[in-house]
This record gives structure tokens, C-alpha cells and sequence, in this order.
């Protein structure tokens, strides 16, 4: 654990107590240039205390490490070439759950492709294929609108929607999005106002999916529309399919709105710092 032997551990976490100000703050800064090493050596001493303020300090410290691992994770994720949208919607879900494994995410992830992958037939039309993954999502798995919910900081966590079965427009296109792809199909997200959508796009083809109305499809038309009755102009990004870092935006502003909604201050302030990683203020 660094430099420091456990008893010199114990000494230094007994500091964070100390009614001087200064020596607080020095502690913890010592504490946290250990890394995130010193996290499970935290975790057992909070549990092992009886103090409720030492406690309070311990989980700042340890929320503190976390989310500094976090934010590494997100700037590597940006600077890679691939962007793998289901590592970075991971990174984001690290945030309300800390110690969820990748590796269990995709193993889930994987469980529900196969089961449209298992259904799927590749010699009929772009509808069809379309209708037969929204048979298998939200006909047999369940998968459906979180209405009752909606603004739930749990409905823009990947792990949450694929346990509960419910999410929001993003998170629900995101599940269809990593299916479609793995199945090889032109789907794409399509980043509308108040509204997160699909396309399916080929030479030959161009139709939206609505995965918050289990896969309702519809037209440009239907978009245009849409723009009007929310009296926006149409621009060209309404249509067209969007980058993974526009999906990562969009479930931060998501998580920004929730949080705004259950009066969290701090975490709203955290949100903020991850857009600016991702290079988008709100």
C-alpha cells in the first residue's frame, strides 16, 4: 500500500477525526495520493468504526477515489480509436455502482443477443428483421418504457435496465443499438430533441425505430413532423446517425436532469465535470 505499512495506515485514517482543519485536509490528501490501492483498507476500517463522522469521511474519501479512477477511465475512452460504446456506457454506470465488473455487464449483454440472434433470419426484409428483434426485446425479454419512473438516475445505468428490463429512450436504444450492430445491421442512434431514436440506414433503406414505444416504426416524415409540432427547425443531425460520445453526452445530461430533480447539487457538479471530459458543457 504505497510507502505506508497497515499500522501506519490505521494511524493516518485515525487523523481524519482530528478537530483541526488543516490536519484533516493533509490527511486526506496523503490518503488519496495512495490511490485506489488504499479503497478496500478504507471499506474495512468503516465498517470496523462505531464513529459516525469518521465514517462520513471515510466514504468522501473513498467516493473521491472513485470517481478520480472514473473520470481516467472516461479520458482513455475518448482517446480511443474505437470507442466502444458498451465500455463507455460501463464507465458511466461506475458512477452509481463503483465496483460493477465489465466483464458481467457483457456477459448479459451477450445473453440477450443471443436470444434475438437465435430468432433472427437474415433473408427477409430490413421491416421484417426490424419487427422480429422488437418481438424478441420487448414482446418475449420485456423490455419496456420506464414511465412511472422516468427521471430515475437508474434508468441511464446499462446494469440497471438490463436487470429491471425498463429505461429510458437512450438506455432502451442503446440495448436495441448493441444488438442490431452485433447483428450486423445499418442501426444507428439518432440524437432528436426530447427524444433518443434509431435509424436503420442502408443505400437502399432509411426508416426510424422507437425503442421507448417498443420499436414503433416511422418515417422522416414522421420526424418532420414531430419538429413541427415542437415548433424546432429541422437541422440535419435530427436525421442523420450520431457517434458514440453523443450517446455518452446525452445519458450524462439525462443523469444531470435527474439529479436535478432529486435536489443533489454535488453530483450534478460531478456530472458536469464528465461532460467537459467528453468535451460538451451542459
Amino acid at each position: 500500500m504505497g510507502e505506508l505499512t497497515e499500522k501506519e495506515l490505521h494511524a493516518l485514517v485515525s487523523l481524519l477525526d482530528d478537530s483541526d482543519r488543516e490536519v484533516k485536509d493533509h490527511v486526506k490528501d496523503k490518503i488519496i495520493s495512495l490511490g485506489n490501492a488504499v479503497i478496500p483498507f478504507l471499506e474495512k476500517k468503516w465498517e470496523s468504526s462505531f464513529n459516525p463522522e469518521l465514517q462520513k469521511e471515510i466514504e468522501e474519501l473513498v467516493h473521491e477515489l472513485q470517481f478520480s479512477l472514473l473520470k481516467e477511465r472516461l479520458e482513455q475512452w475518448k482517446l480511443s480509436e474505437e470507442q466502444d460504446l458498451l465500455k463507455g456506457l460501463w464507465i458511466l454506470n461506475t458512477y452509481q455502482y463503483p465496483d460493477l465488473d465489465f466483464e458481467s455487464m457483457n456477459a448479459d449483454m451477450h445473453q440477450i443477443y443471443f436470444e434475438v440472434w437465435t430468432a433472427f433470419k437474415t433473408d427477409i426484409s430490413p421491416y421484417d428483421q426490424i419487427r422480429l428483434i422488437n418481438n424478441v426485446l420487448f414482446n418475449q425479454l420485456k423490455f419496456s418504457a420506464n414511465t412511472k419512473n422516468f427521471h430515475s438516475p437508474g434508468n441511464s445505468m446499462i446494469s440497471n435496465v438490463l436487470d429491471t428490463r425498463k429505461g429510458n429512450p437512450i438506455s432502451l436504444c442503446a440495448v436495441y443499438y448493441l444488438v442490431a450492430q452485433k447483428l450486423g445491421l445499418p442501426v444507428f442512434g439518432v440524437n432528436l430533441p426530447n427524444l433518443f431514436v434509431l435509424t436503420y440506414k442502408s443505400e437502399a433503406t432509411t426508416f426510424y425505430i422507437n425503442a421507448f414505444n417498443k420499436g414503433l416504426i416511422f418515417s422522416k416524415q414522421d420526424i418532420n413532423n414531430y419538429l413541427e409540432h415542437l415548433k424546432i427547425e429541422p437541422k440535419e443531425e435530427f436525421f442523420e446517425p450520431c457517434a458514440h460520445i453523443d450517446i455518452l453526452r446525452r445519458t450524462l445530461r439525462n443523469l444531470t436532469v435527474s439529479f436535478e430533480k432529486l435536489g443533489e447539487p454535488e453530483k450534478i457538479e460531478e456530472i458536469r465535470q464528465l461532460l467537459e471530459i467528453l468535451g460538451a458543457i451542459n
